[in-house]
């Protein structure tokens, strides 16, 4: 809402005399809002947002275009645009009937045409974006995405905006790997685990991280190294030579967090934070080799 306010001049005579100063406010009948449904992202994550335009007033309003820049910014002198639509995810509301899906366009951006706010009523949007690889990823990085929405009888026009926090959690994966591939009974076996976390946070002892494995053939006086560093049987890890299962102790493993740059053209870059544990013993002689 704007107060305006004006005086009249009267010229007589060679002379000019003013009036009183007269104040209003123009009130404004349409009014827009951004949300999202859920707080974070994250890489290759699915966002829904839901943009809702009520109008007070007593006119309808058609004709009605709104703007999403899906959460543009400027990096080194380039617009890089973290979020992209996902086709044919728009919904479209009046006073909580479906309509029609509008005419939508979704070139660097997102345009939703032809809307329209009865009065007294309200529309809403709802629709999904995924999360692409120019979306900042360390920790306390955001999406701020601006709606806009506009009309013959919208003027300035108005907007919306909605922050959306980046999810600051690990993110693990493991891969296992063995040396030698063919082995005979009496031979020395060695298992390697490769733990990445391409999170933005550590893999701390509050994350509890444990190795499980049951090995077979079963390996007899096993050595255990975490990054190269010898692990303590019962304070580290446990193995039982009959069954073949070994297990860490939950939260004696810890994984650094990714680190993240930029590449030439401002997508991210990301380097996994990683542990490497392995596991070396001799086959057991009185086991069957498959």
């Amino acid at each position: 809402m704007a107060i305006f306010s004006n005086q009249a001049s009267l010229s007589y005579s060679g002379g000019v005399t003013n009036s009183n100063v007269v104040t209003g406010e123009l009130l404004e009948v349409l009014e827009i809002s951004k949300t999202s449904v859920g707080e974070t992202y994250e890489a290759g994550g699915i966002v829904t947002y839901a943009i809702q335009l009520i109008n007070t007033g007593s006119t309808n309003l058609t004709g009605l275009t709104v703007t999403d820049n899906l959460g543009a910014y400027l990096y080194e002198d380039q617009l890089l645009v973290p979020l992209v639509y996902i086709e044919d995810t728009l919904r479209y509301f009046v006073n909580g009937i479906l309509q029609n899906t509008p005419v939508v366009t979704a070139t660097g951006g997102l345009t939703v045409t032809g809307l329209t706010v009865p009065p007294q009523g309200n529309a809403s949007l709802l629709y999904q974006a995924r999360v692409n690889d120019f979306a900042p990823l360390a920790a306390d990085s955001a999406i701020v995405n601006t709606a806009t929405v506009t009309g013959q009888n919208v003027c300035p026009p108005l907007s919306a905006t909605d922050t959306v926090a980046v999810a600051e959690s690990p993110l693990l994966t493991i891969a296992k790997s063995m040396f030698p591939s063919e082995v005979a009974q009496g031979d020395t076996l060695t298992y390697t685990f490769v733990i990445q976390n391409r999170g933005n946070t550590p893999a701390a002892a509050a994350a509890a991280v444990s190795v499980t494995d049951t090995f077979d053939p079963l390996l007899t006086d096993i050595a255990v190294t975490v990054n190269g560093q010898t692990a303590a049987v019962t304070t580290d890890y446990t193995y039982d030579e009959t069954t073949g299962a070994f297990v860490t102790v939950p939260g004696q493993i810890a994984i650094p967090a990714a680190t993240f740059s930029r590449n030439t053209d401002g997508s991210m870059a990301v380097t996994p934070g990683m542990t490497t544990v392995q596991v070396t013993g001799m086959v057991q002689p009185d086991c069957q080799i498959p």
